[in-house]
Parts: structure tokens; C-alpha cells; sequence
């Protein structure tokens, strides 16, 4: 992506010596654009701005609000915390879902949101995310002054990884004591997110492909179940969860999943977007997106190739 335009800066050092009215004027004119990688703005389905001082009666009344991101994004995570802090002042009985957490360290997640252990023990035993502290320990720590439950909705990686090579025959080969970390059902027939997927894959292996189809499914369907086992349990209650938005986006992945297994329950799905459209069912979060991540295509080969090689060292059973 490109730079920040150049005039950007000349204007803010230009600003320096105006008059103070001229400064007013110019700052309250920006301060609604999306002009840095910290700033965002929500927008409805239709292209219509939404402030998060006034969200639509849609947030208040939806049973889950689903948050999509680029990872490591400071404006979406900026956000994120911003939506928790207004949705935990509308509602007291609000859980906090996070695909960074998997199930089987959720009595981790749960000792830290009680103060029995620390935060470099959670970051450790939980298997933190390397940008938890920059990007995700914002959430947990307004969850844990605030009493917001935290759900550690994400199957384990290790299992997932192991589906990709080997299929949903995997689950198969695991004791009951780890296959509870996974959906108990993940159907990988046709489907239009079936579709997306397999359309975003490009190496040409379409045995490979169905494989990794059923691990990315694997993720999505063990979230959803997560979500809504813990409404179940939690009636009245609403769930904000965040995930890679190719997980959340148009109603797919993360979101049809838990209308399958709850078609009663009201979804919201937030989008990141660089441009805002008015042909879409998402509420849109515009923000400036990522930069490219490889201009030279080998550049891109060697990083594949080291992914490859780590996940050689994987063991399945």
C-alpha cells in the first residue's frame, strides 16, 4: 500500500504556526477521516457512518456481535476495546469470545481473569499470540477490571494443523479427552464459504486443498459452538467475538455456522474495509488497510517455504 501522502505532514507542520482558530477548524474537520493506521470509523450496511455514542438498537438487541480483523491492525484493535467499553455500559451481561484462545486453555484464560496467576503465566500456558501485549492485552484487561468473561473459542492448533494434513479422518485417531476441543460437528459439503475458500487457494493441489478446507472449517465450526454453548448456558446474555475477518465476513465462515447450529439467535458481523460500499449485509469499519506484504514474488516463495518447513516438524498422530 502506499505511504501516507506527503502533504499530510507538510500540512501538520504548517499547522504549527496558524492561528489557533485556523487549528480548531482544521482538526475538527479531520477528525472523522481515516487518515493513520490508529483511526477507523464504523458504517452501516447501506454506507451510513455510525458513532459508537449512538450504535443502532441492532447492537443492543443482536446476541452476538462478530468483529473481523486484519491481524495486527491498530486502528481494528483500537476499536475493539472502544465497541467492548460501550457494549459493557449498555450491558452488564456481556462475554467476550476471542479465536486467539484455544478451548483446552480456557481454565488458564480463567485463573488469570481471576488474579490466581499473572500475566507472563497466561502468555506462556495459553499460548498467547506473539502480539498479545501490543494488540490483545487491551481486551482481557478491560474483561478482567470489568468482570466480562472471556471464551477461549478456538480449537487447538496442533489438532487443526493435523487436519490439514491428513483430513477430518484425524479426528478419528484422538482420545475423548481432546476431541471435546473440537466441534462435534464440522461439515465440509458445498457451500458458498466452500467456495470463497476454495477460489483464495492457488497451488493447484485440490486433495490438498479439501484438507485445508476442513482445518480452516474446523476453526470456524469449533468457534461457533463455543459462541453458542456458552449462551446456552448464559441465557440473556451477548457475546462479542473477534477473528480474522475471512472467518466473519458476508454472513460466512464463523457466522453461518452458529445460525446453523442456532437459526433463533441475531448475528452482527463488522467488516474492515479500505473502501466503504453500499452493497453489502456487514457493518463496515473503514480503516486504511495493510501494507503489502510482498512486492517480489520470490520474497513471497521464501516465506511459504520456511511456513512449510515449521509445520514439517508437526507430528500427527
Amino acid at each position: 500500500m502506499k505511504a501516507l501522502p506527503l502533504f499530510i505532514s507538510i500540512a501538520l507542520l504548517a499547522g504549527c504556526s496558524a492561528p489557533d482558530a485556523t487549528r480548531s477548524i482544521q482538526s475538527s474537520h479531520d477528525a472523522d477521516k481515516v487518515v493513520t493506521f490508529v483511526d477507523y470509523q464504523l458504517f452501516t450496511p447501506n454506507g451510513q457512518k455510525v458513532s459508537l455514542s449512538e450504535l443502532p438498537d441492532d447492537f443492543t438487541e443482536a446476541d452476538v456481535i462478530l468483529v473481523g480483523e486484519w491481524h495486527t491492525h491498530t486502528g481494528i484493535h483500537r476499536f475493539q476495546t472502544d465497541l467492548l467499553k460501550k457494549l459493557n455500559a449498555q450491558n452488564a451481561n456481556l462475554a467476550l469470545s476471542m479465536e486467539q484462545f484455544t478451548r483446552d486453555k480456557q481454565s488458564i484464560v480463567d485463573e488469570y481473569l481471576q488474579s490466581t496467576i499473572g500475566e507472563q503465566t497466561l502468555i506462556n500456558e495459553a499460548n498467547a499470540w506473539p502480539n498479545y501485549e501490543s494488540d490483545y492485552r487491551p481486551l482481557v484487561e478491560f474483561a478482567k477490571v470489568s468482570g466480562i468473561d472471556v471464551i477461549a473459542s478456538n480449537a487447538p492448533k496442533s489438532i487443526v494443523r493435523c487436519i490439514g494434513r491428513q483430513g477430518l479422518s484425524y479426528l478419528d485417531k484422538l482420545e475423548m479427552s481432546e476431541r471435546q476441543f473440537v466441534a462435534s460437528n464440522i461439515d465440509i459439503s458445498s457451500s458458498p464459504y466452500k467456495e470463497k475458500f476454495m477460489a483464495s487457494m492457488h497451488h493447484g493441489d485440490e486433495e490438498l486443498t479439501r484438507k485445508q478446507y476442513a482445518a480452516q472449517l474446523t476453526w470456524d465450526a469449533t468457534m461457533a459452538e463455543s459462541i453458542v454453548h456458552y449462551l446456552e448456558q448464559h441465557p440473556g446474555h451477548q457475546v462479542m467475538h473477534i477473528a480474522g475477518k475471512f472467518h466473519t465476513e458476508n454472513g460466512l465462515g464463523t457466522a453461518a455456522q452458529i445460525q446453523t447450529l442456532n437459526p433463533k439467535l441475531s448475528v452482527i458481523v463488522i467488516t474492515p474495509v479500505e473502501r466503504i460500499s453500499d452493497k453489502t449485509q456487514d457493518y463496515q469499519l473503514e480503516v486504511l488497510a495493510p501494507p503489502v506484504r510482498y512486492v517480489k514474488k520470490d520474497n513471497q516463495m521464501k516465506a511459504y517455504q520456511s511456513l512449510h518447513s515449521r509445520n514439517d516438524t508437526l507430528v500427527c498422530k
